[in-house]
């Protein structure tokens, strides 16, 4: 027969205790992910950072150290990343909905921050999340990169346009009836079936993507 297992409180509250301590004395992200601009290293760690990312941490800016210069730390404004820009055509941003800021940091460049995501998506036939944005609030991912840049407000319209390239597929889909279907019953003159490239269909991947 088993022993029964004993209730011990002052126990049970000693460990509470210790948990809420060490939570308490955890390093804050202004302490982690502060760097030695010269050594290229983080003081708490004493991690250097790779060659490669040198470069960036001179010449880049992380997302707070251009949030903590705007009104209301930029709630609404249009944020981007250097990466996107190189790597994919499509437009690829956050909008900024929330901002919770460290204000035991030096200079309040550290917190969260939330928003929408616009994202370029999947490659590919069925890539049906290119221009997508997300319907919902999510906290932003890799603020301490030295990688963010601000979308001026003036130029915020012409950066957010976007206009899907029509998919050119050598063999028609499985789905491809109700493709065909869709394409008779568009408004849009561009994804007619009737824009027959030699050997290829030409349609919207917007079209289809309820179908995936």
């Amino acid at each position: 027969m088993a022993r029964k297992k004993l209730h011990r409180p002052i126990a049970a509250m000693a460990k509470k205790i210790r948990e809420y301590r060490a939570l308490k004395n955890r390093p804050r992200d202004s302490q982690r992910f502060a760097l030695d601009y010269e050594t290229m290293r983080r003081p708490l760690t004493q991690k250097r950072l790779p060659v490669r990312a040198w470069e960036d941490a001179r010449n880049e800016n992380r997302l707070f150290a251009l949030l903590c210069r705007l009104p209301r730390f930029g709630v609404g404004r249009t944020v981007t990343r250097k990466s996107w820009l190189w790597e994919h055509d499509e437009p690829c941003y956050w909008v900024i909905t929330k901002v919770k800021a460290d204000y035991t940091a030096e200079n309040m460049d550290h917190g969260r921050a939330w928003g929408y995501l616009t994202f370029r998506g999947k490659t590919g036939v069925f890539s049906h999340t290119r221009g997508k944005t997300e319907e919902e609030v999510r906290e932003i991912d890799k603020v301490m990169y030295h990688d963010w840049r601000m979308v001026p407000k003036h130029e915020e319209e012409a950066f957010k346009k976007f206009t899907p390239v029509l998919v050119l597929c050598p063999e028609l889909p499985t789905c491809s009836p109700c493709v065909l279907e869709a394409c008779h019953h568009s408004e849009n003159p561009l994804v007619h079936c009737g824009m027959v490239y030699p050997g290829f269909l030409a349609f919207s991947p917007a079209l289809y993507s309820h179908l995936i």
